[in-house]
């Protein structure tokens, strides 16, 4: 991640409601017979939001404001909640060290990246997670939970789990977390009217993921 990045997470009440989710690149090309080939360049898929979404008085206003000018527009990247998508796990149970695997041990490799592993039917996708929430993650290995600072330290910056001793040959390597998105403002002008704020209408903040 880039150096200008701030852990910092934009106020969590603002983003909840935010319209978003991930978007792919898919390239399509139409053949003379009629029948496609399809193919993408992105391995990942990328996230925007509309960071204005959850603004419903002046105080929502100027608290966006301040942000936004902190982060001097697109220049630095930031944290954020994506209220439908930050768990390991369903949104009905907390996290658990056993909710997604995230490697396997050889003897000898101590570090790991936090992923999370999106499945339907016999497909899937696994998205690594480079920004968990401070304190929240659990580890497991071989189905045992592990003490976080005793038996391995995360980088809640990165998302990379280091193991004091290396997971012994075969042993499964499990996480349980939240986390956050690491985005920028993908604008840098926010235009804001006290009079049509009070009609109900909210300026467009566009937000985009940033690769980890």
């Amino acid at each position: 991640m880039s150096t200008s990045f701030h852990e910092i997470r934009f106020p969590a009440r603002l983003s909840f409601g935010s319209v978003g989710g991930p978007e792919r690149l898919t390239e399509v090309v139409t053949l003379a017979n009629g029948h496609e080939e399809r193919n993408t360049p992105w391995e990942h898929s990328r996230r925007r939001y509309d960071a204005a979404v959850g603004v419903r008085s002046l105080d929502d206003i100027e608290d966006l404001v301040a942000f936004f000018e902190a982060r001097r527009g697109r220049l630095h990247g930031f944290r954020w909640k994506d209220w439908s998508d930050y768990l390991s796990c369903k949104p009905s149970v907390e996290p658990d060290f056993n909710d997604q695997k995230i490697g396997e041990g050889d003897g000898n490799r101590t570090v790991f990246q936090l992923c999370k592993t999106y499945r339907s039917g016999e497909q899937s996708y696994c998205r690594p997670i480079s920004k968990p929430v401070v304190g929240t993650v659990r580890i497991g290995l071989a189905d045992d939970a592990q003490i976080e600072g005793v038996d391995y330290d995360v980088d809640y910056t990165t998302g990379v789990v280091t193991f004091a001793t290396p997971p012994g040959e075969g042993a499964e390597v499990t996480a349980g977390y939240e986390y956050d998105v690491p985005v920028r403002f993908d604008t840098d002008a926010i235009r804001t009217s006290v009079a049509s704020f009070q009609a109900g209408e909210v300026p467009d903040v566009p937000v985009v993921e940033l690769r980890p």
